[in-house]
């Protein structure tokens, strides 16, 4: 006799309460196979694919496309226990409810159930009456759906008054993309005000160039036109996300942030030496990674936070560095997990591979959890320095700024060097000024001398 078992919304991570449904992955009465991914949802932090701990067959779905569900709340009902011959998928249950910790087993190919045992059907005629699938985005018309599944991509396009029927989606099958819902607010920006523009000038005195496009607004910063002229603009998602931690973090730190100016040509230099030899591309970012890492050992006070609870510093063995990346949804600060152990050839391949996942939405709250030490680049920016808030609950964090030409003393003469400048903000209760100014100061004598790392490998 097969049982029907509800699979709720797994813990995510890092104090996540809520995550919105983007894409059902399965329907009612297609067969699952233990920790196969069911749903794509979004959180404040990533977009994650929720695997089933349960192998069996779909019962019944909770909650429609672009709907929040609080963690804890039912996602769908699975009933497991039927004949392999007749429901054809596993019916034992992995355990594992956290995204990220799956059995291993690969993930069986999603098929319809034609025919369901009679056990299985006696089993769920009890159960809760499956919530209809949600619809597709009709754009309010009924000759057929329009081919869009993000929440936000209608969302977009809703508060813009824009009609998704009248896109072509670039994505594959026609699929409409938030690319393609900003390109057609670009161009009717662009077509109004060359209309205003004509209203006001006569046609000899239109401009022969078209007006450049106006950024649209996106959802991280839609906001509300009140009539006495103030807007608002919702703190919540990845925004609401980052001014929680960040606000914690000076409420509960007490941080000092000391900065030095290092010579960084013969680091450039070195780095064009090693992408000269052949094979995949150093980048800078690495090369600062290697020397971070080569610091909190000589420094591990810097590798630790402080347990406000049990008054206790906790120091780590293993360096997991996170690195700030600023994407269309905000700050995320993916993590190089055991960066201690990887020279910069790994620490390259794996900085693009996060990098990338932060760019399209895909980080996952492994990704973005465990850190240890923080390393931010804003020079990327264009300025050169920056007093950076610390990642709680870690204990410091390393900026720098962007690379320039700059008149340097170098060997007693005026020479025009690349200069960087480097700020470390750290955490007083973990470490005094000599610390801190240490590291600091090993930190830019690598930068300035590339060998002096030769002693640490």
């Amino acid at each position: 006799m097969a049982q029907v078992l509800e699979f709720k919304l797994p813990d995510l991570g890092e104090g996540l309460t809520e995550a919105e449904i983007v894409r059902w992955l399965v329907e009612v009465g297609d067969v699952v196979a233990i920790d196969q991914p069911v749903v794509e949802v979004e959180t404040a932090k990533a977009m994650v694919e929720v695997p089933c701990p349960y192998g069996g067959v779909v019962t019944a779905r909770f909650g429609e496309e672009g709907t929040e569900l609080p963690v804890g709340a039912p996602l769908l009902t699975v009933a497991v226990g039927a004949p392999a011959s007749d429901a054809g998928a596993e019916t034992e249950g992995s355990g594992n409810v956290l995204v990220g910790y799956g059995t291993g087993a690969p993930p069986a190919r999603r098929r319809r159930v034609r025919r369901m045992a009679a056990d299985v059907v006696t089993s769920v005629a009890d159960a809760p009456a499956p919530a209809p699938a949600p619809a597709a985005e009709t754009g309010g018309r009924g000759d057929g759906p329009v081919p869009v599944i993000s929440p936000l991509v209608r969302r977009l396009a809703r508060e813009n008054g824009l009609e998704l029927r009248e896109l072509t989606g670039s994505g594959r099958d026609g699929l409409i993309l938030r690319a393609d819902v900003e390109q057609a607010l670009r161009a009717a920006a662009t077509q109004e005000a060359t209309a205003q523009e004509a209203t006001l000038l006569p046609p000899a005195a239109l401009p022969s160039t078209t007006l450049p496009p106006a950024t649209p607004p996106t959802p991280a910063t839609m906001t509300t036109p009140t009539t006495d002229g103030v807007t608002r603009t919702p703190l919540r998602g990845i925004r609401g996300a980052v001014a929680d931690k960040l606000s914690r973090s000076r409420r509960e730190i007490p941080d000092a942030t000391c900065w030095v100016d290092a010579d960084a040509t013969e680091l450039m230099r070195a780095r064009a030496a090693m992408n000269a030899a052949g094979g995949p591309k150093i980048s800078v970012l690495a090369l600062l990674a290697r020397i971070c890492t080569a610091a909190l050992t000589r420094f591990p006070e810097l590798n630790s936070s402080v347990d406000t609870e049990a008054r206790e510093i906790v120091r780590f063995d293993r360096i997991h560095l996170g690195f700030a990346a600023q994407t269309e949804r905000g700050l995320v600060v993916p993590v190089v997990r055991d960066a201690h152990v990887r020279n910069t050839e790994a620490l390259s391949a794996e900085f693009a591979r996060l990098t990338e996942a932060a760019r399209t939405g895909t980080l996952t709250p492994g990704d973005l959890t465990g850190g240890t030490f923080t390393l931010n680049n804003y020079g990327v920016f264009g300025v050169d320095g920056s007093t950076p808030i610390i990642n709680h609950p870690e204990a410091a964090m390393l900026g720098v700024g962007r690379i320039v030409p700059k008149p340097w003393v170098h060997e007693g003469e005026l020479a025009v060097r690349q200069v960087v400048q480097l700020s470390l903000t750290f955490d007083h209760r973990v470490c005094d000024g000599g610390t801190a100014g240490g590291f600091l100061r090993y930190v830019a004598d690598c930068v300035e001398q590339p060998a002096v790392l030769l002693r640490t490998l």
